[in-house]
């Protein structure tokens, strides 16, 4: 058998980069990052190395909680389901991630956007859940701070099984469009929902046709025990926070041993770590880029990201004295993926300088920064030794780190048969090796026409 191609995942969150402050960049686009032509370049390009995917991350809102965050990063960008409904058509292959929230949502319109999205694009959408972790984002939706962490992911769980139960609500075979018997649709393959639960009441049917994958691919990034509890339930796809390879194993092995718990074989979950790629014709090339980097990030903005991180304003602490004391994560409302890390910071003794340099520049993700043989090396080491199924490629500067990686580390990568040289057929699910979901309609209607069969014997 065939070892499964590593998967490609091109992401990005900042329309400039995944560097904090890649804006500033003298390589970096300007205005150009509000028109369709600069995102169609990067598509076209990730196509052309046969990526599986492009992911797009999103908040609703601006950052703003600390002062200098307006100023210097709280980055405009563009809707990313209108952006990536217009990728759609000027691309055949690629699969499309996009990011909403269960938070400022409802079922209803997420199942419909989704479902049109799967259908436009021909079996290539997927969704990245969020439950929204910044006060900024509930300031927008009629709050005045953040909805509780268990709360967040109790409607996260609901909304889920509601908008599930919606993409099966038409069956597949549904539609008849027969002019002669005058049926759009067959009576009994379309269903209500009928659901009314602690956060939704939902009537259904949807007025959208199953999608082509039976249900988008659904995708969830959160690290806390909330998090990792949905996305063993409910997640195809899942961006990791890995570090090392021994990390990644231990995640491996800790993920399918929850998803037994809930009742689901590890083939239908794939794990892919976030990486920071770093592509140069030297090794010392590379180090330079990424010490340049680290120049870009003003001092006061780091100390922002890491008061928002655990929601204490740090601007009066000593900046070489370590933390003071964390919030309780059981009792935590911010992100306490975030949180987490800085405990494990805390307990290095890492001064708020030295936190607040580390993840303006890196995130959480390990850079990989080198030539490409080196990238190819460090990448294949992962993926051979079980600690990554493929990678979420967070490129440091757009779009030429996401230009380099496609004309020079993806040729090496498929050189060594690691990732897939060309498209199969089929949608995303088919090329991600990810089953179709069984519409739960229709095994209901198949019991129900057996149990008839029997009782009509004599």
């Amino acid at each position: 058998m065939a070892p499964t191609p590593m998967i490609l995942s091109a992401f990005f969150f900042n329309p400039q980069g995944d560097h904090r402050m890649s804006w500033r960049h003298p390589d970096a686009p300007g205005r150009e990052i509000f028109d369709l032509s600069y995102y169609r370049r990067l598509a076209e390009a990730a196509e052309a190395a046969c990526m599986d995917a492009i992911f797009v991350a999103d908040h609703v809102a601006m950052w703003d909680s600390y002062e200098s965050n307006i100023a210097h990063y709280a980055n405009a960008r563009l809707e990313p389901i209108t952006m990536l409904a217009a990728l759609a058509a000027v691309t055949r292959h690629i699969g499309l991630l996009v990011t909403a929230s269960t938070s400022y949502s409802e079922p209803y319109n997420i199942a419909r956007a989704f479902a049109s999205l799967d259908h436009i694009s021909g079996g290539r959408f997927g969704w990245n859940v969020v439950t929204s972790g910044m006060n900024e984002e509930a300031m927008n939706f009629g709050r005045d701070a953040n909805i509780e962490h268990a709360s967040r992911y109790e409607r996260a769980e609901e909304f889920l099984a509601v908008t599930k139960a919606l993409w099966d609500s038409v069956e597949d075979d549904a539609i008849l469009l027969d002019r002669r018997s005058g049926f759009f649709a067959d009576p009994r393959r379309v269903h209500r929902v009928d659901h009314v639960g602690q956060h939704f009441k939902v009537r259904g049917p949807l007025n959208v046709p199953r999608p082509p994958q039976g249900h988008p691919v659904i995708v969830q990034a959160g690290s806390s025990e909330d998090g990792k509890d949905l996305a063993a339930k409910h997640a195809d796809l899942h961006f990791a926070r890995i570090r090392t390879i021994e990390e990644g194993k231990r995640y491996r092995k800790e993920f399918d041993e929850r998803l037994q718990r809930f009742g689901r074989e590890p083939r239908d979950f794939k794990v892919l770590p976030g990486i920071l790629p770093i592509v140069a014709q030297s090794r010392a090339e590379a180090q330079d880029r990424r010490d340049f980097l680290e120049t870009l990030v003003p001092a006061r903005v780091g100390i922002d990201l890491v008061s928002s991180w655990c929601g204490i304003d740090l601007s009066a602490y000593p900046i070489d004295d370590p933390l003071p004391p964390l919030p309780d994560i059981s009792t935590y409302d911010g992100q306490r993926a975030n949180l987490e890390r800085l405990m494990g910071f805390a307990k290095e003794r890492l001064t708020i300088r030295e936190i607040a340099r580390r993840i303006s520049n890196a995130g959480t993700g390990p850079v990989m920064a080198g030539t490409p043989k080196d990238i190819a090396d460090e990448m294949a080491a992962w993926h051979e030794a079980g600690a990554a199924d493929g990678f979420n490629l967070m490129f440091p500067l757009l779009p030429g780190d996401w230009l380099s990686f496609a004309e020079l580390v993806a040729p090496e990568l498929q050189r060594r048969q690691l990732t897939r040289s060309e498209y199969a057929s089929g949608t995303l699910r088919d090329r991600l090796g990810l089953r179709r979901p069984v519409n739960r309609f229709r095994s209901e209607c198949s019991h129900a026409s057996a149990k008839s069969s029997r009782s009509d014997e004599p």
